[in-house]
């Protein structure tokens, strides 16, 4: 039995990955992961209620800040020790320590209130050490706890104290800052309401969205979110879309249009009639692809990761050869030690261990708040070596809606407007999307026929005024054109275009900025596909393609140059095998079909080809802090050593230089949540 549950107020995910070694080891438990950047614990257990208590006693004993709590049984929480106590510890620890050191006092009493200043300051992180080191885990908190009373034995007092009080208020800030990106990511993917108002019988009772089934009317009020999925069936409303698509304009809904979950009834009551259950619907699906985004881990988050384990124990031998060269150079006990403590304390791997799954997680929260859904860091970085980008035509680049372009008459007995209303008494009887156009088009009440039969891949035959018609294909043709008949006699031509969306052309010159390659790919007819491409500046195009050939072609792209990145845009079953060969698939609609959401690494809420280059430009925004911290955090600390080990900075310096760009590398983090994705647009040589 797995259960996912929360695991609150851990400070750094070195100390997150030590409680899940320790968890893992426990006799109840079968599998644990702790998600240091969504505080979830995910437990595997044969017997879960008594696994969560172990679990509990366990954290209390090696992290006893944090808390573990199991939403679904409030009564089996981890309770929080209270924070205030720790404030004032801290706060008259630095007092009796800058009193200590200043004001002249008996030796004794001196002693007493140093041992009191730096036990009261961080008394939780030699504690901390103590356990996790009885268990066989060494971390940052040992390093704190070394270079302490490392500094108070070879006399640097002073330092000792600050060390672990910078220390301590390092990681206060730390968790500041923490917070507030969860919090921002929360509010950004807070899509799901808890209750919804279910209509019976004109009566009204709220439930969960879980408690809604298919079929069943619901009601929406103004300012309130929609629960699942539906087909509006009274009432007339603007939608506020953004936290969906990531479209600032309201959008209107009126009697039978469609409605999708997640967004926000402005100004009007709504009745909807549900046509998805919650755990189909459009806000289930998009809170079920962001729960499981963080698992999937870049090459950059995972090696970090990896580092961060054998680190500690790594530093702790170079500061054991650091002693060695300078005692073996100075021959001086205390002057090695120091220059050792030194190294300990500018080694800290916090910097990395927080900032650079923080960035990758705030890059991943603004895409969402975007309506771009990214399933996990590896697609971020994938996403920006992208040299091409392919495309399905229709569904796409285009609508997937056609308009009429031309209604012409071959006899003179009948109009455009009697050939546009013939074809559409036949159309009406079929679903495809031409006889959708054709209907829709019609002015005037279609009335019923005799005899109507559609035949795939053909067309309508019916009868009308005691005459035989057929409206479809009977004849080739380049043009998207049905053809009306009468008694076998070709009556009139209705030609039709599939629209090209809005957006497209300016995605394609976007991505010719980025430097990346576009094609489209379509089973359409050749010459249609050639024009649609030339019309939006496509670099080339395929037409008449089987789903097979489109697979085919990307493969076949990928094994001539192993090297090539190529990403894929489609939104239909045909599209999910290409989908998930490419690098980065771009599944276009939450409406879309299942399966190419399933096969996508990347979905686009809206379908709106645009989203793909503000898709790629947060990947590559997001990549650049991560790389920014990485290299911030390296060389500052190469720095720090390289002067601590020579003597030219002392202790002080280096915890400052610690802190400091741990803080610098957690903001430079969060700026990841507000690029906009498409404000610059800088040309790529990959």
């Amino acid at each position: 039995m797995k259960k996912t549950i929360r695991i609150y107020d851990i400070d750094c995910p070195n100390c997150a990955h030590a409680v899940e070694v320790k968890i893992n080891a426990l006799k109840r438990v079968n599998e644990a992961k702790i998600d240091f950047m969504k505080s979830e614990l995910t437990l595997d257990s044969d017997d879960m209620e008594n696994a969560i208590i172990d679990v509990i006693n366990l954290v209390k004993i090696i992290e006893p800040d944090a808390r573990v709590v199991d939403e679904e049984n409030v009564s089996v929480i981890a309770k929080k020790s209270s924070g205030l106590v720790g404030f004032l510890l801290l706060g008259f620890g630095i007092l009796i320590g800058v009193l200590a050191l200043v004001v002249p006092v008996p030796t004794w009493l001196y002693w007493i209130m140093l041992i009191g200043s730096v036990v009261a300051i961080g008394y939780k992180t030699y504690y901390k050490a103590f356990q996790l080191l009885i268990k066989g885990v060494v971390n940052e908190n040992l390093l704190v706890t070394i270079s302490v009373i490392g500094a108070i034995a070879v006399g640097e007092h002073m330092e000792g104290v600050m060390v672990v009080a910078l220390y301590t208020i390092g990681k206060i800030l730390e968790g500041l800052a923490l917070d507030k990106s969860r919090k921002s990511i929360e509010a950004l993917t807070n899509l799901r309401p808890e209750r919804v108002t279910k209509v019976i019988d004109d009566c009204e009772i709220v439930c969960t969205p879980e408690g809604v089934m298919v079929d069943d009317i619901i009601l929406v009020r103004p300012g309130e979110r929609i629960a699942l999925d539906g087909v509006v069936i009274e009432g007339k409303s603007s939608l506020d879309t953004q936290s969906l698509t990531g479209e600032s304009v309201p959008r209107m809904v009126d009697v039978d249009d469609e409605v999708l979950s997640g967004c926000i009834v402005l100004d009007a009551v709504l009745k909807i009639k549900v046509t998805k259950p919650y755990v189909d619907s459009t806000v289930s699906q998009i809170l079920d692809m962001m729960e499981h985004a963080t698992s999937k881990k870049s090459k950059t988050e995972t090696a970090i990761s990896s580092m961060s384990r054998w680190y500690t124990l790594a530093v702790i031998a170079l500061a054991v050869v650091v002693f060695g060269v300078v005692f073996a150079i100075s021959h001086v006990f205390t002057t090695a030690l120091y220059r050792g403590l030194i190294f300990l304390v500018v080694s800290c791997p916090c910097a990395f261990a927080i900032s650079v799954p923080l960035a990758y997680f705030s890059g991943l929260g603004n895409a969402s708040s975007k309506g771009i859904l990214i399933k996990g860091s590896n697609f971020i970085d994938n996403s920006t070596k992208l040299n091409v980008v392919a495309f399905d035509k229709t569904g796409t680049i285009t609508t997937g809606e056609f308009e009429i372009t031309d209604i012409k008459s071959c006899v003179d007995r009948y109009t455009a407007d009697d050939i546009l209303y013939l074809a559409g008494l036949g159309e009406q009887y079929s679903l495809h999307p031409l006889a959708v156009s054709i209907v829709r088009a019609n002015t005037k009440k279609l009335v019923k026929v005799n005899s109507a039969r559609e035949i795939s891949g053909e067309g309508v035959f019916f009868e009308y005024d005691h005459k035989p018609y057929f409206v479809g294909r009977k004849e080739a043709s380049i043009d998207t054109a049905v053809d009306v008949y009468e008694n076998n006699e070709k009556i009139g031509r209705i030609t039709l275009a599939d629209t090209i969306k809005p957006s497209a052309k300016q995605a394609v010159a976007d991505l010719h900025k980025m430097g990346i390659k576009t094609i489209m790919l379509s089973g359409d007819n050749a010459e249609v596909v050639k024009r649609v491409g030339a019309e939006v500046g496509m670099d080339e195009v395929v037409g008449e393609m089987l789903p097979g050939d489109k697979f085919a072609y990307i493969e076949k792209l990928k094994k001539e140059n192993p090297k090539l990145m190529v990403g894929y845009a489609g939104d239909g079953i045909n599209d999910a095998p290409t989908l998930a060969l490419s690098d980065v698939g771009f599944g276009m609609g939450v409406r879309g079909n299942s399966a190419s959401i399933e096969a996508s690494d990347i979905v686009i809420a809206n379908d709106n080809p645009q989203k793909i280059v503000e898709a790629i430009s947060i990947s590559k925004y997001t990549r650049s802090i991560v790389w920014q911290n990485i290299i911030f955090a390296g060389v500052v600390k190469v720095l720090f050593l390289t002067f601590g080990a020579v003597g030219v900075t002392g202790m002080l310096s280096a915890v400052i230089a610690d802190v400091g760009v741990t803080i610098v590398a957690i903001l430079n983090s969060l700026r990841a949540l507000k690029h906009g994705g498409k404000k610059k647009l800088k040309h790529s040589k990959n």
